[in-house]
Order: structure tokens, then C-alpha cells, then sequence
């Protein structure tokens, strides 16, 4: 619902929710703006992209954390899985490099309590890659990591079922020429035969040893949905078709597509739209993807542009990836509850962050 009331916190909960105005001599008045359940992202590459800020630069550990941490903190974000890259075997790329230094500083700064929003480990599996169980198990037993997706960026199937479109983004991505691309379709491929198979299976048995929540990557068939159901999955991420999403939807899988593609009106890579699953009722959860800012944003459309209620909008970024995650004391505004809060208020049809609490303490 959306009440006209007083909330009250006490030892990092919410302790009471009065309708009305509050008594208390030291209340702070928010003045008709929105207070909102603290944001839950369990999909975002922002922390990547702050290690590598430009092509070639590598920013120094701990100042990438911790500015990576202030963005996500004040987009509304509370409770983030911060999305590492797990075998990526581009030439040149530097995240193979990268994830030592991320998962050593990302424990630092948890450890030394400098973070603004609780973050967690989401371990993208690439399964073509030959090392990537063995990336997977070396961090397994980090008590951060609590999700981990099985991707499979092969040519020709997937969030690449256009060999042309596929062709056109890692052209223009990593600055092949034909023949370079060439050969790297040519070594994918031969990977993907080779290993696909067995690393998703290894990688499955990991995570169910672990208790770590499985997703699956760019589902785009009826056959991809009954596989990943098989495996015990428990959210489809970026389902590339409306066929995929309803399979998915009917396994009791929870779907969740990219922020960024609801506010620009489609996939970048010409795949099923964010909207559309929507207006089928088939959206459960939004990920900012590369955007933190792009979560509140995206929530607050739907009620707009698709007619769903405020609540329901809002439960696509806070209630359902919590409860998606087993994350049974946050999401909601409800006694007893984590009080993890946003204070949003509506300019010109934008939501616009203006404070944000963890535990209670003002962090924005």
C-alpha cells in the first residue's frame, strides 16, 4: 500500500508504522516524499567497470570500491551482488586479472565497515572457458558469494542467436578486424564443444554443495528453461525471448531483465524487451545491469508507462529480488524488518533519491 504515516526505528529495525503524524520531538519530516524499502540490485557489472575506468587504466583497488559502493548507495541501493566475470577468455581483457583484486578489496572494505550498502558476490560463470570451475571453486567457500549464474556467450545461440549482431558488437568492442574475428568465432565455438557441457555440470554440483543460488544467463528456448529447472535454478536473467520467459515463469523460476533496457525501450542486442515482458506479466525482478542509477528509474516507469501499482512497481526491485535470494528481513517497510530505506521524491516524473538509511543509519 501507499500510507500518509510515521515510521519508527530502533537497533537498526523498524520498530512501529503509525498512520498520521509522528509525536516524537526529534522526527524528521519528509516534507510528502516517498519512503521506500531499501533497494535489493543482484545483477550489476558497476564494480567492473570502476577498476577499469577508460581503456588501458587501471584505477587503484580499494578507491574503485569504495566509489563504486558511494554510486550504488545513492541510486537507493542497499543490498547489492556485485557481479564479477568468471572466465572471460577475451584477448586482452582485464578481468581474469582483475577478480583477485576485486574479491581481496571488495572483503577489505567490508571488514574494515567503510561501505555504505551491504555487498554481496555474484559469480557470472562463463562455462566455454576451460578454468572457470576452477576460478569458481577458489572462491566458493567466501562467505560473500551467494550468486552464481551459468552463461555461455557462444556464437548463434542465446543473447548471440544473430551471428551478424554478434559480429557487429565484438567488432566494435574489442577492434577486430575480419580475420581477427574470424579466429576468435573459430575458438569459441571450439571451446563451447569442449567445454560447455562439463563446466555447467561441475559448476551446478559447486554451487548446490555450497548453498549458492543458481542462475541462468540469456535463456532464449523452451529447451534452455527445462535444462536450467533441471539444475535447480532459481532466477532466469535476461531471458532473450517472450517464449523463454513464459517457460520460465511457468517452472517457478523468477524472471529478471535489465533496467536499462526498460528505460531505452529495447535490447541493445535486439532481444526480447524489458516492456514488453512486462505488460505480459512476466517481469519479477529489474537489475540496473551497467546503470545503478537506473533501478529506481525503471520501477517507477512501469507504474507509468505499463499501469502497475506504485507497490507492485517497487516489489520488482526490492521485495521480489529479496525474497528471490532468501532474504526474508528486507525489502519490505514492516515491523520487525531490516530498516533499510530510500527517501524518493517524484520531479518532473523522475525519481530522485534525496536520502538513504542502512540498518537504521543515515548513509546519504
Amino acid at each position: 500500500r501507499v500510507i500518509d504515516g510515521s515510521l519508527a526505528v530502533a537497533d537498526g529495525r523498524i520498530s512501529a508504522i503509525d498512520s498520521g503524524r509522528s509525536g516524537a520531538a526529534n522526527a524528521l519530516d519528509l516534507d510528502g516524499d516517498y519512503l521506500l524499502p531499501g533497494l535489493v540490485e543482484l545483477h550489476t557489472d558497476n564494480l567492473e567497470k570502476h577498476f577499469n575506468p577508460r581503456p588501458g587504466v587501471r584505477w587503484p583497488a580499494l578507491p574503485a570500491v569504495l566509489g563504486h559502493d558511494a554510486q550504488v548507495a545513492a541510486a537507493g541501493i542497499t543490498t547489492v551482488y556485485d557481479a564479477l566475470y568468471v572466465g572471460d577468455g577475451a584477448d586482452g581483457s582485464p578481468r581474469a586479472e582483475n577478480l583477485e583484486a576485486i574479491v581481496r578489496s571488495l572483503g577489505t572494505a567490508v571488514a574494515q565497515g567503510t561501505l555504505r550498502a551491504e555487498h554481496r558476490l555474484h559469480l557470472r560463470c562463463e562455462l566455454s572457458e576451460a578454468a572457470c570451475p576452477e576460478h569458481y571453486r577458489a572462491h566458493a567457500d567466501n562467505p560473500l558469494v551467494g550468486l552464481v549464474s551459468v552463461m555461455d556467450h557462444t556464437p548463434g545461440q542465446r543473447q548471440f542467436s544473430s551471428l551478424e549482431i554478434y559480429r557487429a558488437f565484438y567488432k566494435k568492442q574489442h577492434g577486430l578486424d575480419e580475420a581477427q574475428f574470424d579466429a576468435l568465432n573459430e575458438r569459441r565455438l571450439a571451446a563451447h564443444r569442449e567445454f560447455s557441457g562439463p563446466n555447467r555440470r561441475a559448476i551446478v554440483a559447486l554451487a548446490k554443495e555450497r548453498g549458492h543460488r543458481l542462475a541462468s544467463h540469456d535463456d532464449a528456448t523452451i529447451e534452455h528453461i527445462a535444462e536450467a529447472a533441471a539444475d535447480g535454478v532459481a532466477i532466469a536473467e535476461f531471458p532473450t525471448t517472450e517464449e523463454a520467459a513464459r517457460a520460465a515463469r511457468a517452472a517457478g523460476l523468477a524472471v529478471l531483465m535489465g533496467a536499462p533496457n526498460l528505460i531505452l525501450g529495447g535490447s541493445h542486442t535486439g532481444n526480447a524487451a524489458a516492456l514488453d515482458l512486462a505488460r505480459g506479466g512476466l517481469l519479477d525482478i529489474l537489475s540496473s545491469d551497467y546503470v545503478p542509477g537506473a533501478l529506481i528509474e525503471a520501477a517507477f516507469r512501469l507504474c507509468r508507462e505499463v499501469g502497475i501499482a506504485l507497490p507492485a512497481a517497487l516489489a520488482t526491485v526490492t521485495a521480489n529480488p529479496a525474497r528471490a535470494m532468501g532474504l526474508a528481513d528486507r525489502g519490505r517497510i514492516a515491523p520487525g524488518l531490516a530498516a533499510d530505506l530510500v527517501r524518493v521524491r517524484e520531479i518532473d516524473g523522475l525519481p530522485v533519491v534525496r536520502g538513504v538509511w542502512r540498518r537504521g543509519e543515515r548513509v546519504i
